[in-house]
């Protein structure tokens, strides 16, 4: 078969890039508006937990949906709905723009006030928006199988990973910076546009993006008989099952760890908006660079021994961040860590979607991503808690640095558990018999 990725793919691929952009540039706006509203760790904690909430409540009604209904017109749907609220919390932003704090003294407050009315937008404003992001990321998931061969998958994530990573992570950041020096709520709008950029591409892609090819009517929705359809394929599954529950525990660690970090980057490494911005450019490396090696560092060193790196690559990063006050230093363990989450997503997302049936993938994916991305919303509630309950007995920036111990133990007790249940034998094994 031809290797060509083909002009749907394209158009996908740019529609990833643009709105990626848009995402890059709130990343540096939303955390230090966040952290201009309040400064306490488990508010801050909260708005991350309000975004993520969703990935626990609607992922398995999310993939009965994207197993009923065009993919395409999901993604469409779910992206213009994004764009209207970003458009919203950009209004709310600029009524209220002089009464925040300037953005560069934050590495300095340590108490402020509550903006209540703000900080309940956001809260309210990140949920709605999770809502969205969930069905609009399922049916992304099981949209590639639909613009590329089979073959390709590995080389089409990579590809589109390496674009989210450039533009989300290295172009983004610094132009958010620049746009938030110029004015707090330009980002908001600019995120805004980028979404409807993605939405006019991804409209234009031609083909079918049914998941049932033939036009017999279907039964109305049973979403308990749906889920329990797809919980059963994937509880079956003897790598599929242990990977997502390992997936799981990952996340939920990585979110304790990250839950404060916009408070431990702006009290412990001393980062101006613009420094913040620089240190989210390493996401952008380890993306890149990710995403065009992961196949070839997966083809030489065996998938298995691939995925025993990425287990091992965060109890260690966070060892290194636990004990540095040097925001390069923290840039580099994040170039290494975003590189081996891409050569695990590169992995055991083009597995999922090369073995998982067609007509039960929204649903099988979406229980995979219940318990691989369900853990997220908890485990930033855990770091948020453990912080603000820190506080009360050591200082400040040591308790902006405990969880990344936590982070280390609980790393190295999961590496040495889950190691030996993913080796490449079973992972060609599971790919054959898919």
């Amino acid at each position: 078969m031809s290797k060509k990725l083909g002009s749907s793919y394209w158009k996908l691929w740019t529609a990833t890039a643009i709105s990626n952009l848009g995402d890059g540039v709130s990343m540096v706006a939303y955390p230090w508006l966040a952290s201009a509203v309040t400064r306490s760790p488990i508010l801050i904690a909260a708005a991350g937990f309000a975004s993520r909430l969703p990935w626990l409540i609607f992922t398995l009604h999310a993939g009965v949906l994207t197993d009923r209904f065009d993919r395409r017109k999901l993604i469409v749907a779910m992206d213009f709905m994004r764009g209207l609220l970003t458009v919203f919390v950009g209004v709310v932003v600029f009524f209220n723009k002089d009464s925040f704090p300037a953005l560069d003294e934050l590495t300095s407050i340590t108490n402020l006030e509550t903006n209540w009315p703000i900080y309940f937008t956001l809260l309210v404003t990140a949920f709605l928006f999770g809502l969205a992001e969930v069905l609009r990321d399922n049916s992304a998931q099981t949209l590639m199988p639909s613009v590329v061969d089979k073959e390709n998958l590995e080389k089409a994530n990579g590809r589109m990973w390496s674009a989210e990573s450039l533009t989300n992570s290295f172009i983004g950041p610094p132009l958010g910076s620049l746009l938030i020096g110029i004015a707090i709520f330009i980002p908001f709008f600019f995120d805004a546009v980028s979404f409807f950029f993605a939405v006019a591409l991804i409209a234009s892609l031609k083909g079918t993006f049914k998941p049932v090819a033939d036009d017999k009517p279907r039964e109305k929705i049973n979403f308990k008989a749906e889920i329990k359809e797809g919980y059963v394929w994937l509880w079956a599954h003897p790598l599929l099952r242990p990977m997502a529950i390992i997936l799981g525990s990952m996340n939920g660690l990585g979110t304790m760890v990250g839950a404060t970090f916009i408070l431990f980057a702006q009290e412990v490494l001393e980062t101006s908006v613009f420094t913040f911005a620089l240190l989210g450019t390493a996401g952008a490396v380890g993306g890149t660079v990710g995403g065009l090696l992961a196949p070839k560092v997966s083809a030489k060193l065996g998938s298995g021994r691939s995925l025993a790196m990425t287990l091992a690559a965060a109890p260690i990063g966070s060892l290194i961040i636990a004990l540095t006050t040097t925001w390069q230093v923290v840039w580099v363990v994040v170039v290494f860590e975003t590189f081996f989450a891409i050569l695990w997503n590169t992995i055991t997302v083009s597995l999922r979607q090369s073995i998982i049936p067609t007509h039960l993938l929204g649903r099988v994916n979406s229980v995979y991503r219940f318990f691989a991305w369900g853990s997220i919303p908890i485990g930033m509630f855990v770091g948020g808690g453990l912080v603000s309950a820190l506080t009360l007995v050591i200082s400040r920036e040591n308790a902006l640095r405990a969880p990344y111990i936590f982070g280390v133990v609980l790393g190295l007790i999961l590496w040495a558990m889950a190691a030996p249940r993913l080796t490449t034998a079973k992972i060609e094994a599971a790919r054959k018999a898919g």
